[in-house]
């Protein structure tokens, strides 16, 4: 469904993209992943012809998003990060208005754009003007004009930023349920959202690919941030300075909760250091209510990739 190889993007001496490759399959949903500025929206505005790449080639659908970008578009939809809409219309009336441009024709507007007022649950404020609406809604909104033409891909950047914990859930069934009939690319910083709704996680860093595989293998293959959990009143301590002396303890970050702290260590590849660091706890005599391994996760996998030089 979609096909990159070799993209670049350079803005005067500063290269957004490096000469990316890599496929969508139809029926994916991929995780687009990385840090801020690391290239993602660069690459999904180049997908949607919202801009042009400076070299390489891109195409949706069979179709170059360059040479054939009408052919293209027609097979997608796009909600970007900050939703572009008209807040003086009214949601039934915007969106009648963004099928017709889209080319859907007669009888298929009203039924298409029923179909997504259903589908986004928006038949509540169907009538309200949606500059009245909440962010929550508002998001809706953009993600059914994305969908009412009734497209084969959808590119969401970043579908649940400015949420709250219900309308994120929310959006997480919607795009889990949208997967059942369309390609979807994702960008997100919600690295529990990915675990649970992607079949596979595309890592972008510094504008190159980093990683692609499904989040289990990723996990299963890269497990330096495998690590541990202590929770401790280390009294005149600080705890992170003892830690971090041991051997194959990476990293160490500490939460204060009053007199004890909890510390989360990031440990070298396959290393169990809770012996080590039982041992230190008696030596220094600290209070130790937990200390535990905790499994390695997508976030961690995340950090790995992206912080390598860390």
């Amino acid at each position: 469904m979609i096909k990159v190889e070799g993209l670049t993007k350079r803005y005067g001496g500063f290269t957004a993209i490096d000469d990316i490759s890599f496929e969508v399959g139809k029926g994916e949903i991929v995780g687009f992943l990385g840090p801020n500025g690391a290239g993602k929206s660069t690459t999904m505005r180049i997908l949607s012809s919202f801009m042009p790449a400076t070299s390489g080639r891109a195409s949706i659908a069979g179709f170059d998003v360059f040479e054939k970008s009408l052919e293209a578009r027609a097979h997608l939809g796009y909600l970007p990060e900050n939703v572009p809409l008209y807040t003086d219309m009214r949601v039934t009336e915007y969106l009648n208005y963004r099928a017709a441009i889209k080319g859907v024709k007669g009888r298929r507007v009203r039924e298409r754009v029923g179909d997504v007022k259903e589908l986004c649950s928006l038949r509540d404020v169907e009538n309200k003007i949606i500059g009245t609406l909440s962010k929550g809604y508002r998001q809706r909104v953009g993600l059914a004009d994305a969908l009412v033409h009734d497209p084969d891909l959808l590119i969401l950047d970043e579908p649940t930023i400015g949420l709250d914990p219900n309308q994120i859930r929310q959006v997480r069934e919607l795009i889990k349920n949208l997967g059942k009939h369309h390609t979807i690319l994702i960008s997100t910083h919600i690295l529990p959202e990915v675990e649970m709704t992607c079949s596979r996680v595309i890592i972008i860093n510094k504008g190159k690919i980093e990683a692609s595989d499904t989040p289990k293998n990723l996990v299963d293959r890269i497990r330096t941030s495998g690590g541990i959990r202590l929770e401790a009143n280390t009294g005149a301590d600080s705890g992170v300075e003892q830690l971090a002396e041991i051997t194959g303890v990476k990293d160490v970050a500490v939460e204060n909760q009053g007199d004890w702290k909890v510390f989360t260590l990031r440990t070298e590849a396959n290393s169990d250091l809770r012996e080590e660091v039982a041992r230190l706890a008696g030596e220094r005599r600290w209070a130790v209510r937990e200390l535990a391994r905790s499994k390695a996760t997508l976030e961690d996998v995340f950090v790995e990739i992206t912080h390598a030089d860390a």
